[in-house]
Formats: C-alpha cells, structure tokens, sequence
C-alpha cells in the first residue's frame, strides 16, 4: 500500500481552516493591563516614555476602567505613585494613599473588574529601591514586614490579588502569614517569581519615578545569564504559597516561560514589559513595522511559549484583535 502523501499546507490554505486548527489559542479573559495611579486630582496624563499610556489620579481611575471593560479586558495591575517619598517608602501602606484610593473606587463602581495591585517600595522609597537600606544595601529580613503590610493594606481597600515584585526572599511565605491572621486567606498571590534585572524596564521606571538614586538591582534581580535559577525561585515561592507564578520581562525570556510551565503545576504569568512595547511603538512611528501585527506576533509568541496569563500595555488593543479573530 502506497504510504499517505502529508501535506501540511492543506490546513494552511482557507483562512477559516487555519483558525480551526490553530494550536495556540487566547482569550481576552487572559489578559491584564497595567495602569497607573497618580496622588492628586483631575489627573490624566500621557507617559512620555509610553505612548498611548497614562497616569490617573484616583478621582479619574474611572475612565481606564471603562476602557477596560469596553475592550474586554477583565482585570488591571495597579501601580501607586505617592507625592512624598522616605527612606522606607511609608506611603506604600498608607490607608489613604492614591492607589489605596483608586482600588476603592474602582471596586464601588466597577466591582466585575478584577483588581491586582504591585506590592513593592521602589516607587515609593526616596532611594528607589525595592526594600529597607542598611549601609546602601537592600536588607532582605528588614523588608519583608514591609512587603507584608503594603499587600495587607491593598487587600483591605479591597484588591482581589496582590503582586509581591520585590524579588526579596521569603516574601511571598510573609505576606501569606499576614494575610492569613487577619481573615484573607482567600485572597491570592501572584509571585514575580522569576524577575530579571533587565534593561528593558526603562520606560517603566520613567513612568513609576522608581529608578534607583545610586547603584543598581542586581543584587535582588536576577542574572539574565541564568536560566536554572529562575526555577529554584518560583519553585520557592510555589512552597511559600504563592498562587500564580510570573516571569519577566516576557519576549527576551520565552525559554524561561517555557521552562516554568513545565516544570510546575501552577498558572504562569508573564509581564510584556515597558521596553518592549515602546520598542514596538518607537518602530512604528518610524514607519519600519506593522505595529498591530508585530503586537499581535509578539503576544502570541508568549502564549505560544507556555504562558497562561498576560500582562501588557497593549491590553486593550489585543482584546479587540482576539475579537476579530486575528488571535483567538
């Protein structure tokens, strides 16, 4: 008997044939976008450094929301800038800090939105960096309350999850002890489990006013050289109790993506992180790519990896792209 002639190109020739055998498939529903929150009022103001992002003050939160849900995306990660900074970042957990402001309107007017909010010290401590110093260095045991109490004051304003991004050890085991005491067992972490100490955070630290004022964050970040390390840390913080791990940045680290997922039972996160869409954005404003279709390349690829969630600032856009079925 004649052996069977494979073609694969049979499946590749109907556009519609094509959707149907797709081996990679997303959902709006994947999909988290980054906003930030400004203290202040009557704030909305375009980030230089991202185009086509803003910063709100908590009184104008209201109208990333409503973009969000038009769009389709279910959920936001929150980011707080305070209008005063000290040495150990106090504002991170003040009750009545803009993004504890923000994360209660928005679930009194928008309780379908699910809301993730940052827990770090960067945007809020006068040295930019991620914890408590002692002799210019980050003291790892030192921060971890802070961490705690930063998660604990956004729950209690009403977060439906917390995002340690600190990269400091033992955070995710303390602010799941804390949470527990005080009757949030139920709420969830998502751990920056694998976290670099890239270059491609630029765009962000301009937006967030977190770069640090001397030094770097090498010491806490991880060695983009390294790839077996990012499993001992996420498989750590699978230990401590985290309930979704994330790696970041995303497309310089698709094996690394792919690496987690299997290796671990847990949903993987990745963050498409602020140089990688101004990169984009950069490029097609020159004229040298095709910004929807590169956005839409891109997020694939990081699906395609093994990622189960996305985080990106192109959010919206790419839910309308899953809804015209150049994705999905």
């Amino acid at each position: 008997m004649m052996k069977q002639e494979i073609r694969p190109r049979r499946l590749r020739e109907n556009a519609v044939l094509r959707r149907m055998v797709r081996e990679t498939r997303v959902s709006a529903d994947a999909l988290i976008w980054p906003i930030f929150i400004r203290e202040g009022e009557n704030i909305k103001e375009e980030i230089p450094s991202l185009p086509g992002q803003f910063h709100y003050s908590p009184d104008r939160i209201d109208e990333a929301a409503e973009a969000a849900l038009k769009a389709g995306v279910p959920s936001l990660l929150l980011f707080g800038l305070p209008a005063h900074k000290d040495e150990c970042g106090s504002e991170a957990w003040n009750e009545q800090g803009a993004l504890q402001a923000g994360i209660r309107r928005l679930k009194e007017r928008y309780p379908e939105l699910y809301i993730i909010t940052d827990v770090c010290m960067c945007e809020y401590t006068s040295h930019g960096h991620c914890g408590i110093l002692t002799d210019h260095r980050v003291d790892n045991d030192k921060t971890l309350p802070c961490l705690a109490r930063i998660a604990l004051s956004h729950v209690q304003a009403g977060a439906d999850m917390v995002a340690p991004s600190d990269m400091m050890d033992g955070r995710i085991a303390a602010i799941r002890q804390l949470l527990d005491e005080n009757g949030y067992s139920q709420r969830p972490i998502m751990s920056y489990s694998a976290k670099y100490a890239s270059a491609f955070y630029g765009p962000f630290r301009d937006a967030a006013g977190s770069a640090p004022a001397f030094g770097d964050r090498k010491g806490y970040q991880m060695d983009p050289h390294n790839s077996r390390e990012a499993l001992k840390e996420s498989l750590l913080d699978v230990e401590e109790g985290a309930d979704i791990l994330m790696v970041k940045p995303a497309l310089a680290y698709l094996d690394i993506v792919r690496m987690i997922k299997e290796s671990t039972t847990l949903p993987l996160a990745a963050y498409s992180v602020s140089g990688e869409y101004a990169m984009i954005k950069a490029a097609a404003a020159q004229g040298l790519i095709n910004e929807y279709a590169v956005m839409c390349e891109s997020a694939v690829s990081i699906f395609r990896a093994g990622a189960d969630l996305l985080i990106s600032y192109y959010a919206p856009e790419l839910a309308e792209a899953i809804r015209k079925g150049d994705m999905g």
